[in-house]
């Protein structure tokens, strides 16, 4: 392993860029390809970012594209594109794990629908990304095939869940990847490695196809290393799809194009709730440099209330765990996924086949989940999470009532070590302070880079807007970027 100090950042180019140069003619869908994998072969090993490759995939996919623009053809939106996604995404053929054990070898008969989409926009798939295991972490320690290094840092973690996903962008070992957030595992990873990443609003992007951990709250959204590029992958992957029968009929804006429209004018919401104790110094300090940067760039800053933010966490970690709970009872040893081989009745294959197949983080979250469900324990803590939820819902609405987007931190903290938070599940949890209360509320919201500490680590600004208010997140996030703070 390379000492701390090594870094692996590299900004890729842009996707305009790339499509620009394959349409040209200056460069080959299959040389970018080809390259792309160098570097892997090459990073990598460091970051443990890619869990599988799908090579075969991405040539004949990059070959077509090569004949499309030797012919003059129009070419798609992301034709040539390199990209990866997490493993929580399935992809015909290619092994799907989720990160964990019990679904080793297991290899899908088709592909979400995010992932069809990126490939008929010409996308190149390069292969399956790292996470914590079935979504569930903050730090990409929990994934059944090791952690994820951060690039800025070898020994910090990327953030997770899809700590896979952030850090293959941030290292230039994919031009644009594909996550899944559930309560901040798009948002966190791209604050701790210094990119861009997006949580569309609730049933923007369909989830067929995304292997499922609490079912409310789930989403797919792009990370990019930059906003406009996150903007035009969204635009691909966004839409009805009638497999997903809670994905929405609401049209799908160019939000590329709106992402480039300024800010000028926007009111932006500033809750006092998301900068009390607990917040580094460094990254209040960067967050309020981003919000001195909206005001010149035209915006008019004022506070908004948030006042339940502090149930946030308490609550996610109830719905979501019974729902994970549900969800994962499907994993039994029989359908597909590990079976053990030394189980002897029917109960004994449920119990030995789960007990070796789940990690620790999952078996907790499954025993939390069926608690909080069980018999004279649902009213006290489930039915109950469900209504302050609605209590947060309304929050949001009424906040945006008076503003067109709030600014937060994303993370009340840097990247912190491998290791620092991996005894302490409550602290690990506290980490989503910033990002469960929109998961929750079911809006949109965009983590973009917003300067770094003193130390180097990268610091992200958290824009959050209405249901299907993407444009607009993207707006704010572009002046934010444009600052190069």
């Amino acid at each position: 392993m390379p000492s701390e100090t090594t870094s692996y950042v590299e900004t890729p180019k842009s996707l305009a860029t790339l499509r620009e140069e394959i349409a040209s003619g200056k460069t080959k869908a299959t040389a970018l390809a080809a390259g792309y994998y160098e570097r892997i072969a090459q990073v990598n090993p460091h970051l443990n970012a890619y869990l599988n490759l799908t090579k075969e995939r991405a040539l004949a996919q990059a070959e077509r594209i090569d004949a499309l623009a030797a012919k003059g053809d129009p070419l798609p939106a992301l034709a040539g594109i390199p990209v990866g996604i997490k493993d929580t995404l399935v992809a015909k053929g290619a092994p799907s794990t989720a990160g964990s054990k019990i679904l080793a070898g297991y290899e899908a008969p088709y592909d979400a629908t995010p992932v069809a989409r990126l490939e008929a926009a010409g996308a190149v798939l390069l292969g399956k990304l790292n996470c914590d295991e079935f979504a569930m972490g903050g730090s990409n320690e929990n994934s059944a095939y090791g952690p994820v290094h951060n690039p800025v840092d070898l020994d910090r973690v990327p953030g997770g869940s899809s700590g896979g996903s952030a850090a293959a962008v941030a290292a230039n070992l994919a031009v644009a990847t594909l996550g899944s957030d559930t309560g901040g595992s798009i948002r966190q990873p791209a604050s701790f490695c210094g990119v861009v990443g997006v949580l569309p609003t609730y049933g923007r992007v369909s989830r067929y196809g995304l292997i499922a951990f609490a079912s409310s709250l789930d989403r797919v959204g792009p990370l990019a290393a930059n906003v406009r590029d996150a903007a035009t992958l969204l635009g691909v992957i966004a839409g009805y799809d009638e497999q997903d029968a809670t994905s929405s009929l609401v049209p799908v804006a160019d939000y590329a194009a709106e992402s480039d429209h300024g800010v000028e004018g926007l009111r932006i919401g500033v809750p006092a709730e998301y900068f009390a104790e607990g917040l580094d110094p460094e990254v209040r300090e960067k967050i309020e440099k981003g919000i001195e940067a909206l005001k010149a760039a035209g915006c008019t800053v004022k506070p908004v209330s948030l006042a339940h933010t502090k149930y946030a966490v308490p609550v996610y970690y109830l719905i979501a765990t019974a729902e994970a709970s549900a969800n994962l009872a499907r994993f039994d040893g029989v359908r597909y996924g590990h079976r053990s081989p030394e189980a002897k009745t029917l109960a004994g294959l449920y119990k030995n086949s789960r007990d070796e197949g789940f990690g620790p983080e999952v078996k907790r979250r499954i025993l939390l989940g069926t608690y909080a469900l069980s018999a004279g324990y649902y009213d006290a803590y489930y039915r109950k999470a469900q209504q302050v939820r609605r209590i947060l819902a309304e929050e949001f609405l009424t906040a945006f009532a008076d503003v067109d987007a709030i600014v937060t931190p994303t993370a009340p903290t840097p990247a912190f070590k491998i290791g620092e938070k991996a005894d302490d599940p409550l602290a690990m949890y506290l980490s989503d302070i910033y990002t469960v209360t929109a998961s929750l509320a079911g809006i949109c919201g965009v983590s973009v880079p917003c300067g770094k500490t003193a130390a180097g680590l990268p610091v992200g600004m958290q824009v959050l807007a209405r249901h299907f208010g993407e444009s607009t997140a993207f707006r704010v996030a572009r002046a934010v970027e444009a600052a190069g703070l």
